[in-house]
């Protein structure tokens, strides 16, 4: 793996310091988004909510945010 990381490091004319450092952001920019969205079922399936309740759902809390700023 360490071969092929050096490769792939002289191919894009990078240093290894350079694509560690983005295969870590990527990893954990990967892992936070698999950790959100199963929260994200998680609680869903405990308010029985289905996908095309999420639309209608967004709307709402713009909808509210946007009176909230405008004192309403």
């Amino acid at each position: 793996m360490l071969s092929r990381a050096e490769q792939l490091a002289e191919q894009e004319n990078r240093t290894m310091s350079e694509l560690v450092r983005e295969a870590l952001r990527y990893y954990e920019r990967r892992k936070w988004w698999e950790e959100m969205s199963a929260f994200g079922r998680a609680e869903a399936e405990e308010l029985g909510l289905t996908e095309s309740d999420v639309v209608p759902a967004v709307e709402q809390v713009r909808k509210e945010r946007g009176a909230r700023r405008l004192g309403k």
